[in-house]
């Protein structure tokens, strides 16, 4: 009996695993870049001069 070749199994769950990290980087990226946005908004809207 023969061992079954399952190297392109391995190769998929690789590029699965790859391409799910990338993604969760990305997001990552993403959602700093929209939280540093949000907290210069809250800066220069803490620098506008209160209402009376």
């Amino acid at each position: 009996m023969e061992t079954p070749d399952t190297s392109t199994y391995m190769i998929a769950g690789f590029v699965i695993s790859f391409v799910t990290l990338g993604l969760y980087v990305l997001s990552l990226y993403i959602r700093n870049r929209n939280l540093q946005r949000d907290a210069e908004t809250l800066e220069s809207l803490d620098k506008l001069p209160a209402k009376k």
